[in-house]
């Protein structure tokens, strides 16, 4: 039997690590700038951001893996997380792009953030080109990072919702009578 709480849990967590990923690199990238050069800050934080992503989504993994569920539930926990390992990583990645756009500089600079590309395009650009032919990756690319965002940013706002709804209080009773 396939227990979908399990895996609405895992999604809701997954959107929990997106949204502190991107916050905590964000926070880190710039608070750092204060002594350093942005470049060099994203150089230093975002391995250490990319390998702490990683990290929590394999031991989400594993726990499902290890836990009573059914064989079905694991292997949707599993194929979950195969599909949304690259967005995820995205995360970090995005909050310095979003950073170096704000401050007017160009991302690909970044040792880090070009590293992060080619391991990207290695894995994009074989079926771009079986798929579409080579010309195509830098659009595929581009699908890349606006999905990759577009799912960050809704795994955000599920997220902070209920938060954003306890804060501006009870809605006010209508008085139809």
């Amino acid at each position: 039997m396939f227990h979908g709480g399990h895996l609405k849990r895992r999604i809701s967590q997954y959107a929990a690590l997106w949204l502190g990923a991107f916050l905590l690199s964000g926070g880190a990238i710039l608070i750092a700038t204060l002594g350093m050069d942005l470049m060099v800050a994203a150089d230093l934080i975002l391995p250490v951001m990319l390998a702490l992503t990683l990290l929590a989504l394999g031991a989400g993994v594993v726990l499902s893996l290890i836990s009573p569920h059914t064989l079905g539930t694991k292997l949707a926990v599993f194929l979950g997380a195969l599909i949304l390992v690259l967005p995820l990583l995205w995360a970090p990645v995005s909050a310095a792009v979003v950073i170096a756009f704000f401050a007017d500089r160009s991302i690909e600079y970044s040792t880090v953030y070009a590293d992060f590309r080619i391991g990207i395009s290695r894995v994009l650009y074989p079926a771009t080109a079986a798929l579409f032919g080579g010309g195509a990756f830098n659009l595929i690319w581009g699908v890349f990072q606006a999905v990759a965002s577009f799912i960050g940013f809704v795994a955000a706002v599920v997220r902070i919702w209920p938060l954003i709804r306890r804060l501006l209080g009870p809605e006010p009773a209508s008085d139809l009578r």
